[in-house]
């Protein structure tokens, strides 16, 4: 039998694979649109230490806010807390920053209501954002990298799950198997709108498929606005 962490990696999270690419182009494309990046304080809903100190930039400062726990020794321009952004204490306890990144988060959150409270959050904490998701109609699930797997129905996913090969940990019991699956909700285009109407929508593409869908207020946006406005009055 193939080593299935290794047939991930070469599709996933390898130097040199396709997520990786994936995931360098993406920077650029966020630098672009952030010319400014080293000079922002940035809250990232869902993200880790290691993304950020993997990435080719690097902001003022990075808070990280996730449900999971964080490597104890961080370098002084990130720091991170263990939290819940869909409460809206949390939120309002987090102070303000420049930026609100988010990277394949807000489809785990649980639900339409919990996305609405998360869209709240990235409102409140920032006046400019990134909020990538993978795109529902990309052919190939992302997160178990299996075609067609999230148009298949919920207890099928939940079997699937424990067998196949390219999952990054498979879970053991027909109870694991369900909560692998049963949080993660893809987004199409028109929910993606409808959450950040006031955003820019960009989509990243493989082979001209639209594989993740990004919702940006951006600084040149922002500029872009404030001489429209300027000039209509």
């Amino acid at each position: 039998m193939p080593d299935t962490r290794a047939l991930r990696n070469r599709f996933v999270d390898a130097p040199g694979s396709l997520g990786e690419r994936m995931r360098v182009a993406r920077w650029e494309r966020f630098r672009r649109c952030f010319p400014g990046i080293e000079g922002m304080r940035v809250v990232d809903l869902g993200g880790t230490a290691d993304m950020w100190l993997r990435a080719p930039l690097r902001a003022k400062h990075v808070h990280l806010i996730n449900l999971e726990e964080h490597p104890a020794e961080l370098p002084d321009w990130i720091t991170a807390e263990v939290a819940d952004v869909t409460a809206p204490e949390v939120a309002a306890a987090l102070g303000s920053y420049d930026v609100v990144f988010s990277n394949s988060t807000i489809e785990h959150v649980g639900g339409h209501s919990q996305r609405q409270k998360f869209v709240a959050a990235v409102e409140t904490l920032a006046p400019l954002h990134w909020v990538q998701t993978p795109y529902r109609y990309f052919p190939v699930e992302p997160h178990f990298v299996a075609p067609g797997f999230q148009f298949l129905p919920l207890a099928a996913r939940a079997r699937l799950v424990r067998r196949w090969p390219l999952v990054h940990s498979r879970p053991g019991t027909p109870e694991e198997g369900m909560n692998a699956v049963i949080n993660i909700e893809l987004l199409t285009r028109t929910e993606m709108r409808y959450l950040f109407p006031g955003s820019e929508l960009l989509s990243e593409r493989v082979a001209g498929v639209t594989k993740s869908l990004i919702a940006v207020r951006a600084e040149r946006a922002e500029r872009d606005r404030g001489r429209g406005a300027s000039a209509a009055g």
